[in-house]
C-alpha cells in the first residue's frame, strides 16, 4: 500500500481494510494533502483484490473538524485575488476536491464509517458518501459550511436527504446547528450507536466483516444500482454549488467569515 501525510490504510481483519483520517493536528482537518490523497488511496484500497469491506475512522478521538480552513486560505487566497478569472479555477479545484468521496461512494467496497467525536462539514460529506454509519454516544455533528461563506459542495447536500429527509437536510444545512449522536440515531444521519470510541470501531468491524461473508460481485452489484439513483444528482448538485462557490467566496461576507474563524470571534454578515 502507498504511503500518505493525512491518511494511513491498515488491514484489522482478514478481507477488511482500513482508512484512517490522520491529520494535520488535532481532529483530521482536511487540507491540500487529503484533497490529493484521498482518490489514491481509495484506488489502492480497491485494487486489493483480497478486500471485501472498508472502514473509515479518524484518529486522536475526533472524526474529522471538516475543511482545514487556514491551509485551504492559502491555496485558494491567490485565487481569489484574480477575480472574475480566478472563478473557474475554484469550480476546478472543487471538481479535484469531489474526487475521493465520489471514488468511495462508487467503490465496488462498502465503506462503514466509524465516527467519533465531532464529526464537521466535510467530515459530514465523507460519512454521507459512505455506505453506513456507526457513532459513538458521544458523537457531535454539523454542517457548518453557512458559517464560513460558503455553499456545502461535496455532496452532502445531495446525498443528506436521501438519509434524513428533505426537512433536517435543510435544518442542518441552513443552520450549521450541532447535532447530538441521539439525535443523528433518530433522524436517520447514522444507522447505530456505541458507547464510546472503542465500542463504536468493534461495531464498525462486526457489520464489515458481516457483509464481507456475502458474494462480492453481488455486494458490488447492490451498491452499483443504489447509487444509479442519486449518481446523477450528486453530480449536478456539485456542479452547481462548485459554481455558486466560485462567485460566492469572491464576497464580502466570506472575507469576514475567514477574518472572523482566524480572529476567534463571531462574523459580522451584511449579505454582499
Amino acid at each position: 500500500m502507498a504511503s500518505f501525510k493525512s491518511l494511513r490504510i491498515e488491514q484489522p481483519a482478514a478481507g477488511i481494510g482500513e482508512l484512517v483520517l490522520a491529520g494535520p493536528g488535532r481532529g483530521n482537518p482536511m487540507g491540500p494533502d487529503f484533497w490529493q490523497e484521498l482518490p489514491a488511496a481509495v484506488a489502492a484500497l480497491e485494487n486489493d483484490a483480497a478486500l471485501r469491506a472498508v472502514v473509515v475512522r479518524g484518529d486522536g478521538g475526533h472524526f474529522s473538524y471538516g475543511l482545514d480552513l487556514a491551509a485551504m486560505g492559502a491555496q485558494i487566497g491567490p485565487i481569489l485575488g484574480d477575480g472574475a478569472e480566478g472563478r473557474p479555477r475554484i469550480v476546478d479545484l472543487a471538481r479535484r476536491m469531489h474526487l475521493g468521496f465520489a471514488a468511495i461512494a462508487a467503490s465496488r467496497l462498502p465503506f462503514v464509517a466509524a465516527i467519533d467525536g465531532w464529526c464537521i462539514g466535510a467530515g459530514i460529506e465523507l460519512a454521507c458518501a459512505c455506505d453506513l454509519r456507526i457513532a459513538s454516544q458521544g458523537a457531535r455533528f454539523a454542517l457548518r459550511e453557512v458559517k464560513v461563506g460558503i455553499v456545502p459542495d461535496l455532496g452532502g447536500i445531495q446525498r443528506l436527504p436521501h438519509l434524513v429527509g428533505e426537512g433536517w437536510a435543510r435544518r442542518l444545512a441552513l443552520t450549521g446547528a450541532e447535532l447530538d449522536a441521539a439525535t443523528a440515531l433518530r433522524i436517520g444521519l447514522v444507522e447505530d450507536l456505541a458507547a464510546d470510541g472503542a465500542a463504536t470501531l468493534a461495531a464498525a468491524y462486526a457489520l464489515a466483516a458481516a457483509i464481507a461473508a456475502n458474494p462480492p460481485l453481488v455486494v458490488a452489484g447492490i451498491k452499483q444500482v443504489m447509487n444509479a439513483r442519486l449518481a446523477g444528482a450528486v453530480a449536478d448538485g456539485n456542479r452547481e454549488a462548485a459554481t455558486l462557490n466560485g462567485m460566492l467566496m469572491q464576497s464580502e461576507d466570506f472575507a469576514e467569515a475567514m477574518r472572523a474563524f482566524m480572529e476567534k470571534r463571531e462574523p459580522a454578515f451584511r449579505g454582499r
